[in-house]
């Protein structure tokens, strides 16, 4: 029996847990489900900062999500969004959570959200093959997506969340007359940013994946006078029905009825003004006349995240989504992607060679690619402590999908330490680091700043490298790819900076050239 996995999703408004176990290809059969309202984005700090109260419920909470997936046997992965990513005080819930529920905790960038959840509705809608405007509500933000076949085309995560709004402009018991057109001209000067994309991209099929639409819906069939039903997946829900539901909403909270509404979630009654209002919003600004229901989403999308990542040998030279996601980067960044594409070559030759000392997995050899390719992004911004700037981009963009933010920010520490100073105590982000992200981070900058130095005239002199062990002493023979060809500036370089290497897998490095062996022509036998 294939062996189960468990994924969390630790929502702005709620916490997720799905329990599953892969069937047939890359499906997977739902094991057990739970679900618990925390409000980790409630108060009025616009999620600035994580309210004691609710993250002690969200550590409660996640450690029952444990003590469930442990006693299916199954591995837990944890996803963060919206309310953590942007918290000052997030590491307080991470450190709670690993320390007194057991979980570690993914804090995930929003575009790297919306493409989690575009996996879990493909899993949910038979769309593969016809081009989806995917809307997902949630409490701190609204992702939006434009995909086909798989592909992403376009994807933005904005600020616009059921619980974040309904602080903003409907914190009060009842509703002020002037609170629903500020909070409707808000959501339309920010989804203003999405015009572009939606009309270079344009979609066949609208799909709504969130509780808030979800609940949309239910109120919509209740106010119908129709019969609930038992799946939402594949239901159609109109924009007529939108309105509609809004209207009653509206007039419900100015007469203080919200309450009493059918088939209403009374754990929502307080912020499904705002998220109606956020789904309207995105109705009428795209045009859209009906949306589909997936009941799939973010959780769902982590479980076939995880699968990918198991069946494709952990990371296999960079996932596919995320390779990509580098390249596009690098060449949006790098002015000579040419020389970072070699670089990151002779690294990956280096690393592989050197394997018996410094005994790293796939893992930390594709993020070393990853920062080989992207360790000169940061001459976007100027050339003076360019390795500063790369950190700065590598975790700060929101091109980078497909990892997960502690692999994004192990990325960027080997970008940072490709040159200069070696870590240091003193530097607060290395200081978060665990051992072995640390080990992998001294292993991927020693290697890279060797690999560097052997391309420093950016002509791709050297074609290969040959490593041999002779006794306490690594000796690197650089092969050129003609004979005679002059890679004195690149020995100099490498042994320049080849410091880092040497302490880290304690023992000298010597580098040298050597001649490329030229194929002989085939003997004439004419004779």
């Amino acid at each position: 029996m294939p062996d189960p996995l468990a994924a969390v999703d630790v929502g702005t408004n709620s916490l997720h847990l799905v329990v599953a176990r892969t069937t047939d290809g890359d499906r997977f059969e739902v094991l057990t489900r739970e679900k618990e309202m925390v409000r980790l984005g409630s108060g009025s700090t616009d999620m600035k900062t994580l309210a004691p109260a609710a993250i002690d419920r969200a550590v409660a909470a996640l450690g029952r999500f444990r003590k469930i997936a442990d006693s299916q046997g199954a591995p837990l992965r944890a996803v963060a969004t919206s309310a953590v990513r942007e918290a000052e005080n997030s590491h307080d819930l991470l450190i709670r959570a690993r320390l007194e529920a057991g979980v570690e905790i993914e804090v995930v960038s929003g575009v790297e959200e919306a493409r989690l959840i575009h996996l879990g509705v493909l899993q949910a809608l038979e769309l593969y093959d016809r081009r989806l405007l995917l809307c997902d509500i949630g409490g701190g933000s609204t992702e939006l997506l434009i995909g086909e076949q798989g592909e992403v085309l376009a994807s933005v995560s904005f600020k616009l969340g059921a619980v974040r709004l309904t602080n903003r402009f409907f914190a009060a018991e009842r509703l002020h007359p002037s609170s629903v057109d500020s909070c409707r001209r808000h959501i339309q000067e920010v989804l203003a940013s999405f015009d572009r994309s939606v009309r270079d991209h344009p979609y066949e099929v609208a799909v709504g994946s969130s509780g808030t639409i979800e609940q949309v819906y239910r109120l919509a069939r209740a106010l119908a006078g129709d019969d609930p039903l038992r799946t939402l997946n594949g239901a159609t829900l109109t924009s007529e029905q939108v309105r509609n539901v809004v209207a009653v909403l509206i007039e419900a909270r100015a007469a203080g009825t919200t309450a009493d509404l059918p088939d209403l979630d009374p754990k929502r009654a307080d912020i499904i003004l705002a998220g109606a209002l956020v789904l309207e919003g995105v109705v009428l600004r795209f045009r859209i006349e009906e949306l589909l229901l997936s009941e799939y989403a973010l959780r769902e999308g982590v479980l076939l995240d995880t699968i990918a990542r198991q069946r494709g040998g952990s990371l296999p030279h960079l996932r596919d989504v995320a390779r990509r996601s580098v390249l596009d980067l690098m060449l949006a960044c790098d002015e000579d992607p040419q020389h970072s594409e070699h670089v990151a070559r002779l690294a990956l030759q280096l690393f592989d060679a050197t394997i018996d000392h410094h005994h790293l997995d796939s893992d930390a050899r594709s993020l070393l690619e990853a920062a080989a390719l992207l360790a000169n992004s940061g001459l976007l911004i100027s050339h003076a402590k360019h390795h500063k700037h790369s950190y700065y981009l590598i975790r700060n963009s929101d091109r980078l999908v497909g990892f997960t933010d502690q692999e994004i920010e192990v990325v960027a520490q080997i970008a940072r330490y490709h040159r200069k100073s070696a870590p240091k105590a003193s530097h607060p982000e290395w200081g978060l680091l665990d051992d072995h992200e640390q080990r992998v981070v001294l292993v991927g900058a020693g290697v890279l700043r060797v690999a560097i130095g052997l391309d420093r005239s950016h002509q791709q002199a050297i074609t290969d490298l040959v490593v041999t062990d002779r006794g306490p002493t690594l000796v690197v023979e650089a092969i050129t790819r003609s004979p005679g060809f002059d890679i004195g500036l690149e020995l100099y370089a490498a042994d320049e900076r080849k410091q880092l290497l040497e302490q880290v897998l304690d023992v000298e490095v010597v580098i040298e050239q050597r001649e490329p062996v030229l194929a002989q022509p085939p003997a004439d036998r004419s004779a």
